[in-house]
């Protein structure tokens, strides 16, 4: 879960020091994918009892606000590559 929450972070920043919008666009999207992978073991680990329940749903909280802000900036990164 560590690996997955610092990826998402760690590609936001190295697709911001690419050259193109479009290459910033991709980092992005490995980010939202990173993203995707923390909720899913955020549930399994509810699941096997590794969490609890209201953690889980703090840290899904969390991420759906990420993810949201991530859909933002991909999307208005779209209208200026178009």
């Amino acid at each position: 879960m560590r690996h997955a929450a610092v990826s998402i972070a760690s590609n936001i920043a190295e697709g911001k020091g690419r050259k193109s919008r479009k290459e910033f666009q991709q980092f992005l999207f490995h980010a939202r994918g990173s993203l995707l992978e923390l909720q899913t073991q955020t549930m399994i680990a509810s699941r096997w009892n590794y969490i609890s329940e209201e953690r889980a749903k703090l840290l899904l909280d969390q991420a759906a606000r990420i993810g949201r802000s991530l859909t933002g900036l991909i999307n208005s990164l779209s209208q200026t590559i178009a």
